[in-house]
This record gives C-alpha cells, structure tokens and sequence, in this order.
C-alpha cells in the first residue's frame, strides 16, 4: 500500500474541499493517505511518504500563497527529485497560469507529475470533483 500525503493550504474552503476529493479519490485506489494543512507539514516528512499532493489557490498575480504555503513548498523543493507529486487549486480571475508556472518548477525540480494539475474556478464542481478523485488515483 502506498502512503500519500495531501498538503494543501485555503483561504475560502474550495482548496480544502479539492484536498479532501484528492484524499477520496487515492483511498479508493488503496493508498494511505493523510491530509495536511499546510501549516503542520515540513521538507522533513517528505520522505515519509510514496507520493504528495500539493493544493493552492491562485493569489495576486496569479501566484501560489506566499505566507504561509510558498515558504513549505520552497523548503520542500530539495525533495521533489523522483517524487511521485500532484498538483491542485482553485482560482478566482485568470486563465491558470498559476498552474503552468508551478508545474514547470515541479518538473525542473525533478518531480515526477502524474497528472496535468487540476485547477477549478470557484467552488468545485462535479466536473473538478471528477478530476480532483482521478488524480488521488493516479497517485496512488
């Protein structure tokens, strides 16, 4: 069974919601699984897990979270390399460019992204809800 972690941060409740149908979607594939507010998480528990699934909204500019979310993944970025790693969030204005970009760097880190991340506008609805299980999936 592989363990997974789904490290999120929210500000409205629409990325927690896409963290749980992550979680979901992962434990009807048998994976275990922890889901993780981002502000109880650190570089140091990556190993512990097979596969991480990292949520954010869109902020600003189109931006991850940059309090509280931005410093823990940057921390975690020394241990992307060979990770199995998901990416998701909800955004409110823009065309996702948040995603792109933070794909890129997952990648340049030498993650190993399973899937295109999984952005929804607003709340999620049941298309994102479909996707955000399909995803947990794959990582598991």
């Amino acid at each position: 069974m592989s363990k997974m972690a789904v490290v999120y941060w929210s500000g409205t409740g629409n990325t927690e919601a896409m963290a749980n149908l992550v979680a979901d979607g992962a434990k009807a594939a048998g994976a275990e699984v922890s889901v993780i507010a981002v502000s109880d998480f650190s570089a140091s528990q990556m190993d512990a897990f097979d596969a991480v699934a990292f949520g954010c909204p869109s902020m600003g500019a189109e931006q991850l979270e940059d309090s509280e979310f931005e410093p823990v993944f940057i921390e975690c970025e020394a241990k992307l390399s060979g990770k199995k790693l998901g990416l998701f969030g909800s955004y409110g204005w823009g065309d996702g460019e948040w995603m792109r970009t933070w794909e890129e760097t997952c990648r340049n880190d030498g993650a190993v992204l399973v899937a295109d991340g999984v952005i929804c506008n607003g709340a999620p609805d049941s298309e994102a809800e479909e996707a955000c299980k399909a995803l947990g999936a794959a990582l598991a």
